[in-house]
C-alpha cells in the first residue's frame, strides 16, 4: 500500500512539473510574440523594411486595414517608400493565443502621423498569425480593419 502511495504521488508530481513547464513554455511563447509585433511598429516608423523582413515568412499575406492585399514584397515596398508618414504607432492591448507551433496575436493599435501633408490618426483592430519556424516566430498572415 506506501509503495503504491508513493509511486501514485511521484507520477502525480511528474505531471504537476510538466504541465508547469508547459505553461512556463507558452508564457514564454507569449511574450516573445508581443515583443515582435512592437519590433514591428517600431521598424516601420522607421521604415525599415529590412528589419520587419525577417518577421515575416515568404509566404505572408496582407490585408491592410483599407482592403488591400499585399505579399511579402509588395508589404515591404510600402514601408520602404509609404503614402503616409507615422509618427507613432502604439498597441492599446494584445492578446495571445498559442498554439504547439502556431501563435496569433490580436488587438487595436493607434498610429498617428501625416499623409500628402495633413495630419492624420488611424485605429485598426488587427490579426496576426505566426508559425514557429526551426525555432523562430515568422508572421505568415496579416489582417486590420479600421475602426471608425
Amino acid at each position: 500500500m506506501r509503495k503504491t502511495l508513493t509511486l501514485l504521488l511521484a507520477v502525480t508530481a511528474l505531471a504537476y512539473t510538466v504541465r508547469l513547464q508547459g505553461r512556463a513554455k507558452a508564457a514564454d511563447d507569449e511574450t516573445q510574440l508581443i515583443q515582435l509585433e512592437r519590433s514591428w511598429n517600431q521598424a516601420e516608423m522607421g521604415r525599415d523594411a529590412g528589419a520587419i523582413a525577417s518577421l515575416f515568412d515568404d509566404t505572408l499575406v496582407y490585408v491592410d486595414y483599407d482592403g488591400s492585399l499585399m505579399n511579402r514584397a509588395e508589404y515591404l515596398r510600402s514601408v520602404a517608400t509609404p503614402s503616409s508618414s507615422p509618427e507613432h504607432m502604439y498597441d492599446e492591448g494584445m492578446k495571445v493565443h498559442v498554439y504547439s507551433n502556431a501563435g496569433v496575436v490580436s488587438g487595436v493599435y493607434r498610429e498617428t502621423g501625416t499623409t500628402k501633408g495633413k495630419p492624420y490618426t488611424r485605429r485598426a483592430r488587427f490579426t496576426d498569425t505566426w508559425i514557429k519556424l526551426n525555432g523562430q516566430w515568422k508572421c505568415v498572415a496579416s489582417q486590420s480593419t479600421h475602426i471608425q
